[in-house]
């Protein structure tokens, strides 16, 4: 079987070698590029015969961060699927990423099984949100799935727009001119019509189902 090919960019030179050689223990996967920062990644990605399907990528790194670069390999090798990796796990953070074309956020202290599995549904499916293991099951079970059936307030929609954003939730309420309790009221909604527990699910539940374009 031929192995997904992937690619690591990361200033920490023994984050970097330890995450190559992880990854090649991988049995789908096999590394075929790794960089230190933005612009070594973007001149390898030219020089290179052997294009990754997918590339971890750091978010704080010298010269070129991880945000500029992810924007800049969107643009020019859309095919390329984009996971941002790093120690923080704040929201704007995370949905700035999403925003220049990551299609999944991991931090670093991820376990193995959790990264390969996040490799995997990336490639196989094009995203991949740990926010999902987060389901409450016992209340899907009760009540089925009815994902197909959600309905959404314009309101809902509004704030669901908003919270893709890099707003904080004071501002958005600012925006749409209601207390911060109402707008804790709609984010609560929309955790459990989304099924998940963080902003950061519910945004990347959102882009998932064109809810919401970034």
């Amino acid at each position: 079987m031929m192995k997904v090919m992937v690619g690591i960019a990361d200033d920490q030179q023994l984050f970097l070698k330890s995450l190559v050689t992880l990854v090649n223990t991988f049995g789908q996967f096999t590394v075929v590029l790794d960089a230190q920062n933005g612009n070594d990644l973007l001149d390898k990605l030219e020089r290179t015969k052997q294009e990754p399907s997918i590339i971890l990528l750091d978010v704080n790194m010298p010269g070129m961060d991880g945000i500029h670069a992810a924007r800049q390999i969107s643009q020019r090798y859309p095919a390329i699927k984009l996971v941002a990796l790093s120690m923080r796990d704040d929201d704007t953070t995370i949905i700035n990423m999403f925003k220049a074309g990551c299609c999944a956020y991991l931090v670093k202290d991820i376990h193995p099984d959790e990264l390969e599995k996040a490799l995997g549904e990336v490639y196989s499916k094009g995203f991949y949100n740990a926010d999902a293991v987060n389901i409450n099951f016992r209340r899907l079970l009760a009540h089925g799935d009815k994902s197909n059936e959600t309905r959404f307030t314009d309101r809902e929609m509004m704030f669901l727009k908003l919270a893709c954003t890099d707003m904080t939730y004071k501002q958005i309420a600012s925006e749409m001119n209601l207390a911060e309790r109402t707008i804790d009221g709609y984010r609560e909604s929309l955790f459990e019509k989304l099924n998940v527990q963080s902003r950061v699910g519910m945004a990347m539940e959102a882009i998932r189902r064109k809810l919401v374009e970034i």
